[in-house]
């Protein structure tokens, strides 16, 4: 005999109509009273015959969850969410039952919907926010993309150390002498017309062209190699400040 007059009234409802839907209310309080193995067992025979009771389903989910058996509540739950997507204990219980598992990621899903149903709620927001902060803490920095060239010239600054010696520089053979200039062109000679009455007159040869300027094959691969010269350089570099930056944040 319980103490609880609500629960009395409403076991009397039930044993007079086996087939009435106050079972759920009953199981509810049942669960209320800390009661869940009770709750248990008017759920499940009153979902019998009424499967599509939502809300029973949940005092099941919830009553589940208290004695431990989170997979048994976890199904029930679904059940639930899928048939009313905006059943705030529903949501509730799963994304508990996700936190204990330590499946972080979809426990903080389930609190974000439960926070859009109930946002005035501070235990939620508080909760979103921990474990919001934590994932991001177990993620850790975002990659970073690339350089620029002032993040380049910064870390070259804190952390670069050039190699003995200093950078390679193209030594004096490496500088090209300057090409032979072209002989002059000799202008064909003169040819004189005498007249018995006109005087020659002298023809002037018109001044040699200027040499023509050729880039040779060999021009060609100096530029190619003091190009080639530069990257790897370069590549140094930028090897050494993503070596100093890993140092710096293991």
């Amino acid at each position: 005999m319980s103490d609880n007059p609500r629960i009395e009234d409403l076991r009397r409802r039930i044993q007079k109509d086996p087939a009435s839907i106050a079972f759920a209310q009953l199981a509810e309080e049942y669960r209320r009273a800390g009661q869940y193995t009770l709750a248990i067992e008017v759920c499940r025979a009153g979902l019998a015959l009424h499967p599509g009771y939502l809300s029973a389903r949940v005092t099941l989910g919830r009553a589940l969850i208290e004695l431990g058996q989170d997979d048994d509540a976890q199904r029930e739950l679904a059940v639930v969410v899928k048939g009313a997507p905006e059943n705030l204990a529903a949501i509730r219980g799963l994304a508990g039952i996700h936190h204990r598992r330590g499946a972080l990621v979809e426990a903080l899903a389930q609190y974000r919907t439960a926070l859009t149903l109930a946002r005035n709620d501070p235990d939620l927001e508080e909760t979103v926010n921990d474990l919001t902060r934590q994932l991001a803490r177990q993620k850790g920095p975002e990659p970073s993309d690339g350089l620029s060239l002032e993040q380049v010239q910064q870390e070259l600054a804190v952390s670069y150390v050039p190699p003995p010696g200093g950078p390679p520089s193209p030594g004096p053979e490496a500088v090209p002498e300057a090409p032979p200039a072209s002989p002059p062109i000799a202008a064909p000679a003169p040819r004189l017309v005498t007249r018995p009455s006109v005087a020659p007159l002298p023809v002037h040869a018109p001044p040699a062209p200027p040499p023509a300027v050729q880039h040779t094959p060999a021009d060609m691969d100096l530029d190619q190699a003091r190009a080639i010269q530069t990257l790897a350089v370069l590549e140094q570099w930028i090897a050494a400040i993503h070596v100093a930056r890993a140092d710096r944040h293991p």
